[in-house]
């Protein structure tokens, strides 16, 4: 069949993206035009919940009744369709992307795999491999994110991904039978055709550009507009101002910028420029600037059951599950359930310090309110009650800073600052490792308190470093054995090496973690 005219198909997507539709509209396309076509698919979790493969074989018209394969061989397919980037190279890895055959069609966006959202710390994999392996290893590229152009059409991937495959020009079908293949698709069919039409646009100047095909299909990214009276907007173009004026990686800044006013107001922005101002003022060189730029605003953007009812209630988070799931609010109705797990801790965070210091001195009364409270709680806010109740939990970021959760986490940042910045003189690679050990906090709950528990030992263990001509290493070293092991067993190993190593434990310094 080598040289009868049959086209390869396989398509690599993840579950929620429509891969089953974009087969199926292959498949009628492939019909309207009198062709023979087989399809095949296996449903799974290869790499991440709900990854799916599908493949297709046609044939031209043809007295002879062709017979298909069940399954892709290696370096034997036409044509290889991604939903996602990593899907891109889990085709590369199988061997069904080679230089001389095939056209690799993928979107570069990225939906992260388990394994990556396991890792305590960064463990997305690099997109810039996946994107020299694709250029490299494809005879025609076609990437871009599709994701986002189906996004905005209001639909899912699977029509922008259609739109690519149109583009392309490695079938001989016209347009018009790909739009009329979407057209008696019914419902939603003309926010799939917005999709396919613009997908199609950008897959056809990229299949007309190798100057495109060489760059691996990056895309600029749109900036951000900010929306508001027009007194605010001139404070926070005051405030970006002054930030452009801060010696370190613009791009992370202005980023972390937005982040800290997003999280509280302008206000708050304001002190984290100061703070970072007040340090690049110390610093010698760029790298400790740097990574304050980052922590700093992760620290101060602390995760709490306000900022967990404030993203659960944006308007945003309801229009990216409609799209999600593809519903049309006048004919679909979808059921929201929040899983919620609180504890006496928790409530008495959002309390204001006076009562929540009375409490905490009286450990019968919390014990008693967790008993009432750490309970595991599913809320529909889809429905008014729910939602209102999350709706006032968010409202009151306006009073954080006056309750007992920000005095702790300020107090915590103010000792971790001393300890790096007491380093400074001292040894300056040493105080970078101290602002990165930040990376071990992130949630809220459970997760916060074991983060925040590894992080206070690796401050406890650096008066033993700071003389050691090594000690960023060892830091380093420490950072990573609490990132990689869940169990804590390797960090709590090496940090008994180290006590034994530098002998009298009285040296240590009253651990971070005492302070309220």
């Amino acid at each position: 069949m080598a040289d009868s005219g049959v086209i390869k198909i396989a398509i690599f997507a993840v579950g929620g993206q429509g891969g089953g539709v974009l087969s199926s509209w292959i498949v009628q396309l492939a019909q309207a035009n009198d062709w023979a076509v087989q399809s095949t698919a296996v449903a799974g979790v290869a790499q991440r919940t709900g990854a799916t493969f599908y493949y297709i074989e046609m044939a031209p018209p043809s007295a002879r009744r062709p017979v298909f394969a069940l399954a892709p061989s290696e370096a034997d397919v036409d044509v290889v369709i991604a939903a996602e980037l990593m899907e891109a190279g889990r085709a590369i890895m199988r061997g069904f992307v080679t230089p001389d055959k095939t056209t690799l069609i993928a979107s570069e966006h990225r939906m992260l795999a388990v394994s990556e959202k396991v890792q305590p710390g960064n463990g997305i994999s690099s997109p810039q491999d996946v994107k020299l392996a694709a250029n490299l290893g494809s005879q025609d590229l076609v990437m871009f994110d599709m994701e986002q152009i189906a996004r905005e059409a209001g639909t899912v991937a699977s029509a922008s991904l259609f739109g690519a495959l149109a583009g392309s020009q490695r079938l001989p079908f016209s347009i018009d039978s790909f739009r009329q293949t979407i057209q008696q698709s019914g419902r939603g069919a003309e926010a799939s055709r917005r999709a396919f039409d613009r997908a199609f646009d950008r897959a056809f100047d990229l299949s007309q550009q190798t100057e495109a095909v060489a760059t691996a299909g990056s895309t600029d990214k749109a900036g951000v507009t900010v929306v508001g009276p027009e007194a605010l907007q001139n404070q926070w173009r005051t405030l970006l101002e002054r930030a452009q004026k801060v010696d370190a990686d613009q791009s992370v800044l202005q980023a972390a910028m937005r982040k800290v006013v997003d999280y509280q107001d302008l206000k708050y922005g304001t002190e984290y420029l100061d703070q970072l101002e007040s340090l690049a003022a110390r610093d010698k060189h760029q790298q400790f600037t740097n990574a304050c730029v980052r922590h700093l605003a992760n620290a101060m953007c602390y995760d709490d059951v306000i900022r967990v009812a404030d993203l659960k209630t944006r308007e945003s988070r309801s229009q990216r599950i409609n799209i999600e799931y593809a519903a049309d609010s006048d004919k679909t109705v979808l059921q929201v359930t929040e899983f919620m797990h609180p504890r006496a801790q928790e409530i008495v965070s959002m309390l204001p310090v006076r009562i929540a210091d009375a409490l905490e001195k009286r450990p019968a009364m919390i014990a008693w309110l967790d008993r009432r409270v750490n309970k595991g709680r599913r809320l529909r806010s889809d429905r008014v009650l729910p939602f209102f109740m999350l709706y006032t939990l968010g409202g009151m970021r306006r009073w954080r800073r006056s309750l007992a959760r920000h005095r702790q986490e300020t107090t915590h940042i103010k000792q971790w600052l001393s300890v790096a910045t007491d380093l400074l003189d001292q040894n300056y690679d040493l105080a970078v490792e101290v602002i990165n050990c930040r990376r071990l906090i992130k949630g809220y709950s459970d997760t916060h308190e074991r983060g925040h528990s590894r992080f206070s030992q690796l401050l406890d263990i650096v008066p033993r470093l700071r003389s050691q001509t090594d000690a960023a290493d060892t830091l380093r070293e420490l950072i990573s054995l609490a990132l990689a092991n869940a169990d804590g067993v390797a960090l709590a190993a090496k940090l008994e090496q180290i006590k034994t190593s530098t002998g009298d434990p009285a040296v240590v310094e009253a651990p971070i973690h005492q302070a309220k």
